[in-house]
């Protein structure tokens, strides 16, 4: 084990500054130095930075030229955090660098934070899974500029009828419906949210179906920093849910509740 610094990995959460971890924001107010990533992240939480901390944007920077940056801070014994936009494990990019990091023999850490679908679900005061209708959520995205495995497929995932979150697609959006329509388990009535920004001030949501949300959305202008939700869970608060949760039903006794 090495005995150098650990780098810690922090989630910055969607925006909104407030939704950053206090494990996340306490990691930030005792950094050296923060590599931060450039405009995803809300300047806001580099305010919190004691005096003298640096501040490093990593958008013009490949990976070698980042892991130099940490591992140069680490070996004179400052405190690094890499601040990664929602949440690190879900399209950060982290694995790379943390193993770059291991070569080196420096240890991490990784803080969670909220990712932009949770905070755009938050913002609709939406659940995402719902008796009856769905118990699942999939995180996902289309094949673009970095690929996608054949059996991830959007349209495969589509055919599970589940609620679906896609990242980094919304400049796509009419290959993203076709695809949808394809899994054979939507319709054209499907209801579809994208929000742009989840959690910002200038947070944006454009509400529709399968049907015209294409339209709705080139309309708007929106062509990134958006995240597309869809499923029949969207549409719960027009229909009226089929069922409730067992979960509070007066009938349903568990280990913290016993029927009288």
């Amino acid at each position: 084990m090495s005995s150098m610094p650990t780098v810690l990995f922090v989630g910055a959460g969607p925006g909104d500054p407030e939704l950053i971890t206090v494990r996340g924001q306490r990691a930030l107010r005792e950094a050296d130095l923060v590599v931060y990533a450039g405009s995803l992240v809300n300047h806001a939480l580099l305010a919190q930075l004691k005096p003298g901390a640096e501040a490093v944007d990593s958008a013009p920077l490949h990976l070698d030229e980042i892991v130099s940056r940490m591992a140069e801070a680490v070996a004179a014994g400052r405190n690094v955090v890499r601040l990664h936009t929602g949440d690190p494990s879900v399209y950060g990019a982290i694995q790379e660098q943390i193993e770059a990091l291991a070569a080196l023999g420096i240890d991490s850490r990784v803080v969670p934070g909220v990712t932009a679908a949770f905070a755009a679900a938050a913002g609709m005061q939406q659940e995402l899974t719902l008796p009856g209708v769905s118990q699942t959520v999939v995180i996902t995205r289309m094949a673009g500029r970095t690929p996608v495995p054949e059996k991830e497929n959007l349209r495969h995932i589509a055919a599970l009828g589940a609620t679906v979150c896609i990242y980094l697609s919304v400049g796509m959006m009419q290959e993203v419906v076709g695809e949808l329509l394809g899994g054979g388990a939507y319709t054209e009535q499907t209801p579809v949210a994208v929000i742009s920004r989840a959690s910002w001030p200038d947070e944006r949501r454009i509400e529709g179906t399968l049907a015209d949300i294409t339209a709705k959305v080139t309309q708007s202008g929106i062509s990134r920093q958006a995240v597309i939700l869809v499923g029949d869970a969207l549409a719960a608060g027009d229909r009226g849910l089929k069922e409730k949760s067992k979960l509070y039903d007066p009938e349903f006794a568990h280990g913290f509740r016993i029927r009288s």
